[in-house]
């Protein structure tokens, strides 16, 4: 997760409060297919929750993200993690995949991303993976302009997320030298465990963090945000979905 601040990320939280994000990343295991012996690399592993079952396929994984605090758990179970910026990944072709969930839409430039990918994956090598697309969390982040707009704030140049549509996003990687670029979209209505409240705790580094909101104040932001999506996000058995939509990809290096 390539943002600024990235300390802030706190590990414990985003494993109560998002844990469904490795856990709806089970398909992306499935496409990436990973083999007995295979070197992988995972680019923006988090806590390393999805890296553990790449590991479990018998490959031999690095995992990589910009949060210290991320890295530290991705250790912690016993990972082969470091703290490595996706914008600035210095890898040579070592790898026979490289793998992402859910993180490259905070990386927010998408070139340097691609051609740090492709120069670390060996010849014929395959990239796939999974990241918030075009439309993701629309309704959300609009509530949140909103909120932050009355209270005097508002986000630097709109969002600091790259949610990419896929002629964008295969443009980007078709340029740094892909093949067979297949990527699109999927409408993901997803459960919040902790409500938005919640959700823009555990996501502050992206959203309250860059709108400069205080610590003092983001709470209060994050309940007010929360009210006033509470008619369309709030289901009849007391759970909250929120809009994603997730922007799905698989391509290769060329032999």
């Amino acid at each position: 997760m390539t943002v600024n601040k990235t300390s802030r990320w706190d590990a414990a939280d985003y494993g109560r409060n998002a844990a469904f994000v490795p856990a709806l990343g089970a398909p992306v295991v499935e496409l990436l297919a990973p083999q007995a012996g295979e070197r992988i690399l995972d680019l923006g592993c988090g806590d390393g929750a999805l890296t553990v079952k790449l590991v479990e396929a018998g490959a031999i994984v690095t995992g990589v993200d910009a949060s210290p605090a991320m890295v530290e758990a991705a250790q912690a179970r016993g990972l082969d993690a470091h703290v490595a910026d996706g914008q600035q990944l210095t890898f040579p072709p070592e790898f026979d995949a490289v793998f992402s969930n859910a993180a490259l839409h905070w990386m927010l430039d998408p070139a340097a991303v691609a051609r740090g990918v492709f120069r670390a994956l060996k010849p014929g090598g395959r990239f796939v993976g999974e990241m918030g697309g075009q439309g993701n969390i629309a309704t959300l982040r609009a509530a949140l302009h909103a909120e932050l707009a009355e209270r005097g704030y508002s986000m630097p140049g709109g969002d600091p997320q790259w949610y990419a549509a896929p002629d964008e996003f295969r443009a980007v990687y078709e340029a740094a030298g892909f093949v067979d670029v297949v990527a699109h979209l999927i409408p993901r209505p997803t459960p919040l465990p902790a409500g938005v409240a919640g959700w823009l705790k555990t996501f502050r580094t992206g959203f309250l963090d860059s709108a400069a909101v205080p610590d003092e104040e983001q709470a209060g932001v994050a309940q007010a945000v929360e009210r006033r999506l509470e008619s369309a996000f709030r289901q009849p058995d007391g759970r909250w979905l929120a809009d994603y939509v997730r922007l799905r990809f698989s391509m290769r290096k060329p032999h």
